[in-house]
This record gives structure tokens, C-alpha cells and sequence, in this order.
């Protein structure tokens, strides 16, 4: 296991980022697993406006890939398209359809992302579960044909990330709903989505439990995912960083903010 090798190659002073210890073997780490899903030092990755709950927590160290708005509670996968399904989503939850309408923040972590996720918002876990899904699927719209003089075939465009909408109905994923504190919140929900070969979604919270903005409340194992945060609709949910922007945004820093 080549970690320290790893380590030194980044961009910053790894042992700055995450907790290790760069005098011992590997950093400390005991595995590659132990290694995926390091963590972060609380300075490093401080929380947005902690006192303010009008400021949104980003979830996932992440690169956006979309923002949705009057998502449908149902709909289908067409050939040429990606669109949200909610009921598809929440996977038929008691609490779904109050998601209709509503609005969709999703965004990318690559393999070398940090993988853990935090409470977007302080509230109460009113609803914790994962629900098993697909591996490698990808839809029929991601596929370009290539021809040979014998044989028609079809190739992939540019990997599984570019079917992370389609993703979030069928893969391997796990489902935190949360009631805000702040009222002009109230109920949202957080889906981490395993992609490709990634079905290890683990939640480190129970129903029941409150939890304090950037608060950890669970991790993915293993490689690349996505992940989404629903609102209601009528949730007045602004700033989210522009779709096409090429750095990550910190986790635990500010995705959003509501207005009352």
C-alpha cells in the first residue's frame, strides 16, 4: 500500500488536511480502507456560519454536477434523459411526497475525495436507511456508438460520472432525512450514491438523534460517488455554487442559504 506516497503527492500538506501520523508506517493507516475513509481535522474544514442556520453546510467534499428545481415525485428514464424521480430517489419512503416539486443540489466526489459526510443543517435524523441497488449500470444515453467494418459497437462517453442522475433511483445508496431547527427548512433529505462498484453506504447517525450542523453522519467506502440534498418545495433555497465550476467545495463549508 503505497499511502505515504500518496500523501506526498498532493497538493497540500496532507497531514494539515487529515488526521495521521506522518512519523509512522503508511501514516498510521491500516488499511486501504482505514486510509479511504480518513479524517478531516475540524480546522482545516471549519463549518459555515455555525451560529446561522440560514447557511446550508456542504455535505460531501464535492464538484456540483446539477441543481434541479419543481422536480416531479415520479418519472421515467427516457432514452436522451436524466430526470430526477423522487418517489424513485427516497426508494418509495412514507415521507417522499412531500419532496414534490421540490428542489435537488447534486454533487461529484472523485476516488481522491475525502468520503465522509456531514450534517448539512442541525435538526433531529427523522428517517436513516440504506437501500441496495445497482452496480455499473449507466443509461442508454451515455453510450456512443463506434463502428468497425464487421461489428457496430457501443463505448463509453466519458465514464459512469456523467450518469449521476440516473444513479440516484438505482444505485446502492443511503437515505438521511433530517428535520431542521430552522423552520423555513424543515424537513430535507441527504442520498449518498454508490457508484460503479460501490455499496458500502454507512450511516453513523440513528433515527432520532439531533445533530449540530457539520456533524459526521456517515461515510462511503471504497471508490468515486455522488451525492444530492432535497428540499421542499417552497423552500427558498439560493446560492448554490454554479454548475461547471472545477474545484470542489469544501465540505462543511457553505453550499446554500435559505431565505425566511
Amino acid at each position: 500500500m503505497e499511502v505515504a506516497n500518496t500523501a506526498r503527492n498532493t497538493s497540500f500538506k496532507f497531514e494539515q488536511m487529515y488526521r495521521c501520523d506522518p512519523s509512522a508506517k503508511h501514516y498510521g493507516f491500516k488499511s486501504w480502507d482505514d486510509f479511504f475513509t480518513r479524517r478531516v481535522h475540524e480546522t482545516a474544514r471549519p463549518v459555515a456560519s455555525p451560529e446561522d442556520d440560514n447557511a446550508i453546510a456542504n455535505a460531501c467534499e464535492s464538484k456540483v454536477y446539477h441543481i434541479a428545481d419543481k422536480v416531479k415525485l415520479r418519472d421515467r428514464f427516457w432514452i436522451k434523459s436524466q430526470p430526477y424521480s423522487i418517489l424513485d430517489m427516497l426508494a418509495n419512503d412514507t415521507l417522499a411526497a412531500q419532496f414534490a416539486n421540490g428542489t435537488i443540489y447534486q454533487a461529484f466526489l472523485s476516488a481522491l475525495s475525502y468520503h465522509r459526510w456531514h450534517a448539512p443543517v442541525s435538526g433531529v435524523i427523522r428517517r436513516a436507511f440504506v437501500r441496495d441497488g445497482t452496480y455499473f449500470s449507466e443509461p442508454l444515453c451515455e453510450m456512443a456508438p463506434a463502428s468497425s467494418a464487421s461489428v457496430e459497437i457501443e463505448i463509453p462517453r466519458e465514464g459512469i460520472a456523467t450518469a449521476q442522475g440516473y444513479l440516484t433511483a438505482l444505485a446502492t445508496r443511503a437515505v438521511i432525512f433530517i428535520e431542521a431547527d430552522n423552520p423555513a427548512i424543515g424537513l430535507m433529505a441527504f442520498i449518498g450514491v454508490g457508484m460503479d462498484e460501490v455499496s458500502t453506504c454507512e450511516i453513523t447517525v440513528a433515527e432520532g438523534q439531533r445533530v449540530k450542523k457539520g456533524d459526521e453522519i456517515g461515510m462511503f467506502h471504497f471508490g468515486g460517488s455522488s451525492h444530492c440534498l432535497l428540499f421542499r418545495e417552497g423552500v427558498r433555497v439560493a446560492g448554490f455554487p454554479n454548475v461547471g465550476r472545477k474545484e470542489n467545495v469544501p465540505v462543511r463549508g457553505q453550499v446554500a442559504v435559505v431565505r425566511p
